[in-house]
């Protein structure tokens, strides 16, 4: 017999990303598209504890960064500003990679490095929301929009 509860839950089976252990190729297969509900659905469709990691890394790029873009590509959410593209976030099994593009240009330098995400990329893994600092992605953020990466609208 099937119920409503039944149905919910396979439904929600079926829309939630199958996310990968490691980054090897897309975070999900989240469609490619430019602006804010794009990303907001990719988010939305994670399962915790990565959706409220994605939360609060989305929450903390829009206070930083008043003139923010989002786009969903490769798979992960990707953050800039008119110059460019600066960081991305994806959700992969256990953690949320955060990646800033030209991370060795920022101070601190973020201690993660990314397999395939080029040479200068730089992050951190995030296993949960309470291990997010703050204070230092926002300064990651700041710095990382100072020197924005590709893509961005031509002046």
């Amino acid at each position: 017999m099937t119920t409503s509860k039944t149905r919910s839950k396979a439904a929600s089976a079926e829309t939630t990303p199958k996310l990968l252990v490691a980054m090897t190729g897309r975070a999900s297969p989240a469609k490619a598209a430019e602006g804010d509900l794009p990303v907001f659905a990719y988010i939305a469709s994670l399962p915790e504890p990565q959706r409220g990691i994605a939360e609060r890394i989305d929450a903390l790029a829009a206070k930083t960064l008043p003139d923010l873009r989002r786009a969903v590509k490769w798979g992960m959410a990707y953050y800039g500003v008119d110059g460019g593209w600066c960081f991305s976030s994806g959700a992969f099994v256990g953690h949320v990679k955060l990646m800033f593009i030209r991370g060795t240009d920022l101070k601190p330098e973020p201690p993660v490095t990314p397999i395939g995400m080029g040479k200068a990329t730089r992050g951190v893994e995030v296993a949960s929301a309470d291990d997010l600092d703050e204070r230092l992605v926002a300064s990651w953020i700041e710095q990382a929009a100072a020197v924005p990466f590709f893509g961005g609208k031509k002046r």
